[in-house]
């Protein structure tokens, strides 16, 4: 028996449940898997399909009153009305900490409430499907880690000189957040690195007799501090090829042109980041609730906040929520919503809606040639956020480039918000600080204006300034994310335009939001900490500094003042993040 044939064996007697008809069987093996015989009934089905037949249902009384299961609906007594105004609204949850939106600001200050204090019950309500569909999206913005390492705007001409302050404070506000996603990699609550930050050199760009000059001053001042060793310059068209060769393919020779260099720059997918911290977030024990829009808050007598979410649950469409803390990192509805608190802090703001377009190239051979972020100066008289800058991007791990930005209007306040954003923003007490505020910039407004009105040659020469051989083939216009430039009361000018970001906190520390743009999400671990220390000062945030300081190293002192604590930090957190 043992040296028969498989052949010479009879057939084993199949179970009564695989007993299929020989008709059953050839339909089998003519329709299933990917042999070229069944390819046309794979590709299209017939009427006597078993998919295509079903009963009836007006005939079949026994279906659900939707006809999704084969039971009757039952109607609940307790199930209160049919609309959601008139069924019994939930209990108010009790909780700790509030943050109000997905992005990296909400995302940064729930998960460190998280790991300062593990029982505490904090909760992300974002209104959208998913984190990071903002501001925080890749698309939505310059994402340039700012250190300062590369942008005009925070060096301006300063006599014979540059004045730096800026550039050094955006630097260190920088080196906090390398240490705190350093540590939260090491901890193996940031997946790999490389998929939201990777080394992407700055560059700073000089056109002209009167840029190069401020370009040398610029590095004379900075390339010996501390937080900017290793910056490097160049006038040399050769060494310029090497740097930035698409910059310089195609360059009329008598061009005065220079950059300046920093191979410790970097790009990141601030959306990315965004959706790993959310999940680091909730792994630490935070709750994240997508599809929640707060509505409304309400100071309660004991201090407490109560909050209004509407939801489109099959209940009372809302539910509230009482919390001790409140943060409010809702990008430009931040504002309408630090309005609705009614905190006597709020009076005197009021926001002016931007959007940007940015033109963008995946052509392979064009990226491959400019593995840079270079910023150049803008117009005198334009605003900071108009820098141009050719950034190489990595968004959702697919390579480009990047130029602009372009302005544009809209009077949303986000990029899914309201065409009314703007005119809901509207009080009396805001009106006059606004209006002292637009006269001072009337410029801007003109500014604006052309941007608004200028056409796609007009944008394309723009990019020819810096890549002289582009084609206009290789390049595609998208719109970016939308920005709410403050206009808030001043003792001395009544009102005037911030173009940077402003924390607005109530005086007992109990809520506290988040407003305008740059460096925006770069510094997001500096305005948490802040956040954290001006809300909970005393006791409280004493009891807290420790594990900061295991988080963030150097928190409490300047790096600008100790240059080998500086490159020991700086390579700490290079290795953990791969990065220069």
């Amino acid at each position: 028996e043992l040296g028969s044939s498989f052949q010479d064996r009879p057939a084993a007697s199949a179970p009564p449940h695989e007993n299929l008809s020989t008709s059953s069987q050839a339909m089998a093996s003519t329709e299933g898997g990917s042999h070229q015989a069944g390819m046309d009934k794979r590709l299209s089905s017939t009427g006597d399909d078993v998919l295509n037949q079903r009963p009836s249902m007006k005939l079949n009384k026994s279906l659900s009153t939707t006809g999704m299961t084969g039971t009757k609906t039952k109607k609940k007594a307790s199930g209160g009305g049919c609309c959601g105004f008139c069924k019994p609204k939930p209990p108010i949850e009790e909780v700790d900490a509030v943050c109000i939106g997905g992005g990296i600001m909400s995302a940064t200050v729930g998960l460190m409430l998280k790991q300062l204090e593990p029982n505490w019950k904090v909760v992300i309500y974002e209104r959208l499907g998913a984190l990071a569909e903002e501001s925080s999206n890749g698309w939505n913005n310059a994402g340039t880690g700012h250190s300062a390492l590369c942008e005009p705007n925070y060096t301006p001409a300063s006599g014979d000189t540059v004045e730096t302050s800026k550039a050094i404070t955006v630097n260190e506000n920088w080196q906090l957040s390398r240490q705190y996603w350093a540590y939260l990699a090491t901890k193996g609550l940031l997946p790999e690195p490389s998929s939201f930050i990777n080394n992407t050199p700055h560059c700073t760009f000089a056109y002209g007799e009167d840029q190069v000059d401020w370009l040398r001053k610029r590095y004379a001042a900075l390339h010996k501090h501390p937080l900017f060793e290793g910056m490097e310059y160049s006038e040399d068209k050769a060494q310029l090829q090497k740097w930035a060769p698409l910059m310089m393919e195609g360059r009329d020779p008598s061009d005065k042109v220079a950059l300046s260099r920093c191979d410790v720059g970097t790009d990141c997918d601030f959306g990315a980041l965004t959706r790993d911290l959310g999940k680091a977030f909730m792994n630490s024990g935070g709750n994240l609730l997508l599809f929640h829009t707060v509505t409304g808050l309400k100071k309660e007598a004991d201090g407490r906040w109560l909050l209004t979410i509407k939801k489109n649950d099959l209940g009372a469409k809302t539910c509230q929520v009482r919390s001790r803390f409140v943060f409010v990192g809702a990008g430009g509805w931040a504002l309408l919503l630090l309005q609705k608190s009614k905190i006597p802090e709020i009076k005197g703001f009021m926001g002016f809606p931007i959007s940007g377009e940015f033109l963008v190239c995946q052509n392979p051979e064009v990226v491959d040639k400019h593995p840079n972020k270079v910023y150049g100066k803008a117009a005198i008289g334009a605003p900071p956020m108009s820098v141009p800058h050719l950034d190489k991007r990595i968004i959702g791990g697919k390579h480009m480039l990047l130029f602009g930005p372009f302005a544009g209007f809209s009077p949303r306040y986000l990029k899914t918000g309201s065409l009314l954003d703007l005119f809901k923003s509207i009080r009396l007490h805001n009106l006059v600080p606004a209006a002292a505020a637009g006269l001072q910039n009337l410029d801007l407004t003109v500014y604006l204006v052309k941007q608004l009105l200028a056409s796609d040659n007009k944008k394309f020469a723009e990019l020819h300034n810096f890549v002289p051989n582009a084609k206009p083939s290789d390049w595609l216009l998208v719109t970016a994310g939308q920005r709410v430039q403050i206009m808030k009361k001043d003792p001395k000018k009544v009102g005037i335009l911030q173009f940077g970001t402003e924390v607005v906190a109530a005086a007992d520390g109990s809520i506290c939001g988040l407003l305008g743009a740059s460096p925006g999400a770069s510094t997001a671990v500096q305005v948490a900490l802040d956040v954290l220390a001006k809300c909970f000062a005393g006791p409280q945030f004493t009891k807290w500094t420790p594990k900061i300081q295991e988080m963030i190293e150097s928190y409490g002192t300047k790096l600008s003042d100790d240059r080998d604590k500086y490159q020991r930090i700086h390579k700490k957190t290079a290795a953990a993040l791969k990065v220069k």
